[in-house]
């Protein structure tokens, strides 16, 4: 993952984020986790910071978009309390997988603070702007 790519992804993640009226913050990780940029908007609940971490994070180390995950780390799914490991993941949606021209995964995205649904939709503009 490069920090040009990644800081066009931001851009792009903001620029959604205003047009739909919310405040968010957005994590943008290698493929090993590490943190390659990252964004907070004014105004923002602190919280946030560590939820949107941890979904990029996620959608990285399992690559998996953080609501796929949910599925298998569910009471009931396959991989209940997975989310424990790792220095701790969510399972909640907001984090996708980055992935480079062959499929191969490069990194992750988590995007935290409005709701569920919009998170998603502002990582995927980002991810977009990647492409």
């Amino acid at each position: 993952m490069q920090l040009s790519s990644a800081t066009h992804m931001l851009s792009a993640a903001r620029a959604e984020a205003e047009r739909l009226g919310v405040v968010v913050c957005v994590s943008i990780v290698d493929a090993a986790a590490y943190p390659v940029a990252f964004l907070r908007m004014d105004g923002l609940a602190l919280g946030c910071i560590d939820v949107c971490n941890k979904k990029a994070k996620t959608a990285a180390l399992f690559h998996m978009d953080s609501a796929d995950f949910a599925l298998v780390a569910c009471p009931g799914g396959g991989a209940y309390s997975l989310e424990q490991t790792n220095g701790g993941l969510t399972s909640f949606g907001g984090g996708l997988t980055i992935r480079d021209g062959s499929g191969g995964v490069i990194g992750g995205i988590g995007v935290s603070g409005a709701s569920t649904e919009d998170d998603i939709a502002i990582a995927r503009v980002a991810l977009a702007a990647f492409s």
